[in-house]
């Protein structure tokens, strides 16, 4: 009598979520017969997306929109029904600021990933010295790199485009996705695009200014969405981005989710896998997706050799402070998204999100939300702080940068323990030899995640769309090569 084969989702984020959702789909299709099971360690599913509703707020845990020009993300919510409930930025809020001195300069028209493709605004901005913006503009005549290998995203912008802009302007737009420092990420890893744009043009703001020209910008593909999402460089869900994860539990019926399931170990047993649970259960499985944390993923395969090779994934903390005012008591306008902080200006955030002003949906009428972040690579002190104290600590900061002087109506600490992977140059080879690793002595177990190919959600959605397609061919590869 045959069994069926049984795969096991190691991960109930948002990619482990889209790889059980996948295979479950391509399951279906096929008609072929799996038995699906997703582990997750904590007792809910959605990872960093949380979406807390309180008294008319839509209040974000952890990210707040996503890319629209990914499709990945599009794709998996066009086929839950979602287009209805998509909704863009704020478009009388797209204005950004970048502190500077301790003040607010406004961020110039044009930046493309923090490169200059508008000369006229890029020369009159503030944030960059008359001698910083002659060194930028050798950009057009230094001759590109010769070497093939990989280097640090920071070495990358100083070496094009001078120190000032990659400091003031470029490092706090980027870092701030991975909460690293620009000088260690590597930049294959995190902006491969830039790589390419060198060799093609020579120089990175001529290659930006084409690419900007002939639409290179990836606009949002021509789907049936509504008016207001199509020119919306962000977006989220109305109810927040907590919905995606709702729709994603809802649709698999056919998937048994265990919650407060972490996995100790998983051990080859001949064709199949024991997998032991932290509880002490065990479970036989034919394949594994481990859409975990990269360390996590190097423990429960600490026998192979090359997988250590992953402890060179260091996460780091970050944690996020959301504050609601009265609308009466702010004298500032609020009329951008908010404003990015360069990490040589010594404050404890690294950036703030007016949110009221940017998604007006999640905040009632004459309310203020405010949300700020904190954490980086090169400064973590903010984990000895409590509540109170960060709390106090963002408060001090605002009223500095923007006169704040209000008292909240209420605030909301919320900390990322080890969340933000930092890809270090050589991120990308790394990894290649991990999974030649896992093909070669561990088949069928397939890694997906922020910390492998991007940390974003789209990225996240694309590289569980893809570890699902893997492991469903991998059984389907199994099932044919045994001998019934």
């Amino acid at each position: 009598m045959n069994r069926k084969q049984h795969v096991l989702v190691v991960g109930g984020g948002i990619t482990g979520l889209t790889v059980a959702y996948y295979i479950q789909k391509q399951m279906k299709e096929e008609e072929l017969p799996l038995t699906i099971t997703l582990a997750e360690k904590s007792e809910r599913l959605g990872g960093k997306i949380q979406t807390e509703r309180h008294d008319g707020f839509v209040i974000e845990k952890g990210p707040d929109s996503f890319l629209a020009r990914k499709p990945a993300i599009i794709d998996l919510s066009l086929e839950l029904g979602l287009e209805e409930k998509m909704v863009g930025t704020n478009p009388a809020a797209k204005k950004n600021f970048i502190l500077h001195r301790n003040q607010l300069h406004l961020m110039p028209p044009g930046l493309i990933l923090g490169i200059p493709t508008q000369m006229a605004p890029f020369v009159k901005t503030g944030l960059i010295s008359p001698l910083g913006k002659v060194r930028a503009a050798m950009d057009l005549v230094i001759p590109a790199r010769k070497e093939e290998s990989d280097e640090s995203l920071g070495g990358f912008l100083q070496r094009r485009l001078g120190r000032e802009v990659a400091e003031n302007i470029a490092e706090p737009l980027l870092s701030g996705i991975y909460a690293g420092d620009t000088q260690a990420l590597s930049l294959s890893a995190t902006f491969p695009q830039f790589q390419a744009i060198e060799r093609k043009y020579g120089s990175i703001i001529k290659g930006m200014l084409f690419s900007r020209k002939a639409g290179g910008a990836a606009p949002l593909p021509k789907l049936n969405l509504p008016p207001a999402v199509k020119n919306s460089m962000f977006l989220s869900y109305q109810g927040g981005l907590e919905t995606l994860v709702d729709s994603l539990q809802e649709a698999m019926t056919d998937v048994n989710i265990l919650t407060n399931h972490g996995v100790k170990s998983i051990t080859s047993q001949g064709r199949h896998y024991q997998v032991e649970m932290e509880n002490g259960k065990l479970m036989e499985v034919d394949s594994v997706v481990l859409a975990a944390p990269a360390y996590a993923a190097m423990h429960m395969l600490r026998d192979l050799e090359e997988i250590s090779a992953l402890a060179e994934t260091r996460y780091v903390s970050v944690a996020n402070v959301v504050m609601a005012f009265e609308r009466k008591d702010i004298q500032h306008p609020l009329d951008a998204s908010g404003f990015v902080v360069p990490h040589k200006e010594g404050k404890n955030i690294t950036a703030s999100t007016w949110t009221s002003s940017k998604w007006p949906l999640t905040t009632p009428d004459n309310k203020v939300l405010i949300r700020s972040y904190v954490g980086h690579s090169r400064n973590q002190t903010f984990k000895q702080y409590t509540d109170e104290e960060l709390v106090d600590r963002v408060s001090k900061d605002l009223r500095d940068i923007m006169g704040l002087d209000a008292k909240p109506i209420f605030s909301r600490v919320t900390r990322w323990h080890e969340s933000m992977p930092q890809y270090r140059v050589g991120h990308l080879e790394r990894l290649q030899k991990v999974r030649k690793e896992l093909k070669m002595k561990r088949p069928g177990i397939f890694l997906a995640g922020a910390g492998y190919e991007g940390v974003g959600i789209p990225d996240c959605i694309q590289q569980g769309k893809n570890a699902a397609r893997w492991a469903v061919q991998y059984l389907s590869a199994q099932k044919e090569n045994v001998t019934v």
